[in-house]
Order: structure tokens, then C-alpha cells, then sequence
């Protein structure tokens, strides 16, 4: 038998923001069945916690979806770092993960992390196939900071903002277009959307993936370090970022989001997280 533990991430209420599975201890599990435990989960992510590799560090994660392994995400991070503090682990920690060692920092249900990785910009899509994608009109899509572009920070996002709250209320994901997307723009993840309406610093956003078997996501912390930094680089200055997600499905979240660059960028994520159930494996 093998501990898992379910917590809602970035929220700090029962029943919203994006579930999160942790098997606590994975080292015993068969490696063909990481990925049937996270399919059976049918979160947006699962994540498997190992010993570390690296004596300094606190414990090596792996992150599943529904129809794969990938490198990094970010509210599996979030949550996986307080689910580690709620056993024990200190509150400086550093996790190694797909793109190799992440610190955060976690206490009281709340936690944090920086990365540098650098950002890629894998593809500029046709604000025309974006659009379709999305089921809204061309003239939904604002280009006055930057057009739809496919960028990543370790997992791939196709960035698009919208000129209007409406637009984003009436997303309506289109599976077809968004598979000729992914047939065009093939990256880890097959054409996800990150759609998103700025007021300053505040952003409100959705993000769809359904050929990843992820339908609406209702907090994506990897992307939104992603548009945090783009939106450094598009306005020419740090970022502060509040981000809204997860209203439109009834599970709305909260993502801090802010950047500093000196020598090295550095993007922080910050959320909250509860628990919600635990219990065991017995298959």
C-alpha cells in the first residue's frame, strides 16, 4: 500500500483552485504503472515523490498528466512543497525535477518558487489559427503588446491576449483546429492555450489543453511564469502579476507571478494550497 494525499492548489478554500495528487513515497512503484495511477487520478497532474539524487536537496518529483510524463508544472510544485512541509520537511527546500533543481520555500500552506530558466519562444501561430482554436472571432485577439506566440519556460504554452473580458468568458475550444495547431506547431504539449485578459498588473486567464485529456485547467502555474516573463521582456520592466484563473469552471484560483532581473532573471510563483483528502493505493 502506498500514501497519496489530494490538495486543491493555489486557493485557500476547499473545492477550488486545480487538484493536485501526491503519492508521498513512489520509490516501491513499478515504473509502468506511474502513469495508469495518474491516469486513474484524471487530474491535471499527479506527482511521484522520490528520495533525491542529490543528498542536498529534499526529494525528487516526477510529474504526470493524464497522457504523460512532463518536466516541470507548476501548481505541482506548489503543492507538492506543502504537502513536504506538512510531513516534516523543512521550510527551505529544494525540489529536483524535470528541469532539474527548483528551490521553494513553503509554510502555513503557502509556498514558493524561482526559476531561471530562460524564456523560448518556439513559434509565432497564426493569429487566425489561434482564434479558430479558441472558437472566437480574428478580432478578438489583441496584438498591441505581442502576438500569439508559443513559448516555454520547460513546458510549452501558445500566449494569446484577448481585447476584452467577454472574449474570454465565451472561449469555446475548437479540438480541430487546435490539432491542425498542434500538427503545426508540435511541442511537449499539443497546442495548449493560455488565452488571457491584462488590466495592468491584474490578469484574468483560462487555459485549454484537451488533447493532453485536459479540458480546462483550472490554475496553470508553469504558464503563468511563462507570460510573466513575456510580459517582462513585451512592457520592459519587472513584473508583479496577480492572475485569476479557473472562475469560468467554478474553481477559481489565485497565482503570484513576479519577476526580477540582474545578472540572472529570476520568476517567482507564489499560492496557497489545502488539503483536501488522503488515503492509500491498495490495487
Amino acid at each position: 500500500m502506498t500514501d497519496f494525499r489530494v490538495y486543491d492548489v493555489f486557493t485557500d478554500r476547499a473545492f477550488g483552485g486545480n487538484q493536485l495528487a501526491v503519492i508521498t513515497d513512489a520509490a516501491g512503484l513499478p515504473e509502468q504503472d506511474l502513469q495508469r495511477i495518474a491516469r486513474e487520478f484524471n487530474f491535471s497532474e499527479t506527482t511521484f515523490v522520490y528520495p533525491p539524487g542529490n543528498a542536498a536537496y529534499t526529494a525528487k518529483v516526477r510529474i504526470f498528466t493524464p497522457t504523460m510524463e512532463i518536466p516541470f508544472a507548476g501548481h505541482p510544485t506548489i503543492g507538492t512543497a506543502i504537502a513536504l512541509r506538512d510531513l516534516g520537511a523543512e521550510p527551505e527546500m529544494t525540489l529536483e525535477l524535470g528541469v532539474g533543481p527548483i528551490p521553494c520555500h513553503a509554510d502555513a500552506g503557502a509556498a514558493r518558487f524561482t526559476t531561471t530558466a530562460a524564456l523560448e519562444r518556439l513559434a509565432t501561430p497564426d493569429p487566425a489559427l489561434v482564434a479558430a482554436a479558441l472558437g472566437l472571432p480574428q478580432n478578438a485577439i489583441s496584438t498591441a503588446t505581442h502576438a500569439p506566440v508559443q513559448a516555454s519556460l520547460g513546458l510549452p504554452f501558445v500566449l494569446v491576449e484577448l481585447s476584452a473580458q467577454h472574449w474570454l468568458d465565451q472561449c469555446m475550444p475548437v479540438t480541430d483546429q487546435i490539432r491542425l495547431g498542434a500538427q503545426t506547431h508540435p511541442a511537449g504539449l499539443d497546442f495548449a492555450l493560455f488565452p488571457y485578459v491584462a488590466n495592468g498588473d491584474v490578469i484574468h486567464a483560462r487555459m485549454f489543453a484537451p488533447l493532453d485529456n485536459i479540458p480546462e485547467d483550472p490554475a496553470t502555474g508553469s504558464a503563468a511564469a511563462t507570460l510573466a516573463a513575456l510580459l517582462t521582456e513585451a512592457r520592459g520592466a519587472d513584473q508583479d502579476l496577480t492572475i485569476h484563473q479557473g472562475v469560468q469552471m467554478g474553481r477559481p484560483s489565485v497565482i503570484r507571478a513576479s519577476t526580477q532581473h540582474g545578472d540572472t532573471a529570476a520568476i517567482t510563483i507564489s499560492g496557497r494550497a489545502i488539503l483536501t483528502m488522503k488515503g492509500t493505493l491498495e490495487y
